[in-house]
């Protein structure tokens, strides 16, 4: 689904990385997404597919801990 979506669609080189650190990142590599959500991993959300959102899940120490994809 997410390459139907302009511009970088995953960031796996930022799994490892601070959450908001990556959250500022996605936005400056893909200015079609406009809500990047940083939640610790296994928070409940919404299911609907949207191409200008993406989820940040990160562990107890604010790391993203899968690989952030639009959606």
């Amino acid at each position: 689904m997410s390459s139907e979506c302009p511009g970088k669609n995953a960031w796996p080189e930022l799994v490892g990385e601070k959450g908001k650190k990556a959250a500022k990142i996605i936005k400056e590599e893909n200015p079609y997404v406009v809500e990047v959500n940083v939640l610790p991993d296994g928070t409940p959300v919404i299911q609907d597919f949207r191409c200008d959102r993406v989820w940040v899940w990160v562990d107890c120490d604010e790391k993203v801990v899968r690989t952030p994809m639009v959606g």
